[in-house]
């Protein structure tokens, strides 16, 4: 028998925003391939209601001055190192654009997009020390093509995506990778909250006929954070059923 494919043992993975449905899916499946899992996220409860002492909990508010340096650090601290980093955390503030307030704006471009630029740098040194890591970051379809009611999430998306490949520019000659994931419409607690009409509308853009599962995307994720995808850098993996054709 020959080497088992994406093989994750000895590997430390970092996933943020892991009680949402997409990050949990990403833990147990990063899990699944062998790997130590971190995993953070604002609401204590919900992440030890989801997640056993196999996986090693660390609490975190991005928002806060200095979050993302200390949650690298922790995590470096209980494991030893870092290879892989999920930016997954992410919310949403749906509203037109002419009604959307500045708090609106910057509480979704700080929590989507700010603190994947923190959780980078932060992370990048000890990867950059190793001559070795996986950055991926989780971002949106909507980044791509936009979406009505959602400027604010289209701008913190697509300027993840943005900074994803100057990322990779930089740090590629390390050993080190960073893609972003652009999922289409998953079924998650977030995606269940959009009005009906808006969910039919969608449906009837996705040639696969169906909306995605968060398995779907923690597949991805696993791949990425593989030796088998060391070659792919600076690239945006569209997970959409064929919703965005481009």
């Amino acid at each position: 028998m020959g080497a088992e494919m994406f093989d994750l043992k000895n590997k430390v993975v970092l996933i943020t925003g892991a009680t949402g449905g997409i990050g949990g899916a990403i833990a147990h499946k990063m899990r699944e391939a062998g790997a130590t899992v971190v995993v953070s996220g604002r609401n204590v409860a919900k992440m030890n209601a989801e997640f056993d002492d196999s996986y090693i909990k660390i609490p975190c508010d991005l928002a806060a001055e200095g979050g993302a340096v200390e949650l690298v650090m922790d995590t470096i601290e209980k494991c030893g190192r870092l290879d892989v980093l999920v930016n997954n955390a992410g919310i949403t503030a749906d509203t037109l654009l002419m009604r959307m307030t500045d708090e609106q704006f910057d509480n979704v471009i700080n929590t989507n997009l700010r603190s994947c630029f923190k959780m980078c740098r932060a992370a990048i040194m000890p990867m950059m020390k190793q001559r070795y890591g996986r950055i991926i970051n989780m971002a949106s379809i909507i980044g791509v093509i936009g979406g009505p009611g959602q400027a604010n999430y289209a701008a913190s998306k697509g300027g993840m995506i943005a900074m994803t490949k100057s990322i990779a520019a930089e740090v590629a000659s390390r050993g080190i990778t960073a893609n972003a994931i652009a999922p289409g419409f998953i079924k998650t607690p977030m995606t269940d909250v959009l009005p009906d009409e808006l969910k039919k509308n969608y449906l009837s853009q996705i040639p696969a006929g169906r909306f995605g599962e968060p398995e779907d995307i923690a597949n991805a994720c696993v791949f990425l954070a593989s030796d088998e995808a060391s070659y792919i850098n600076g690239q945006t993996l569209h997970i959409n059923g064929g919703m965005g054709r481009f």
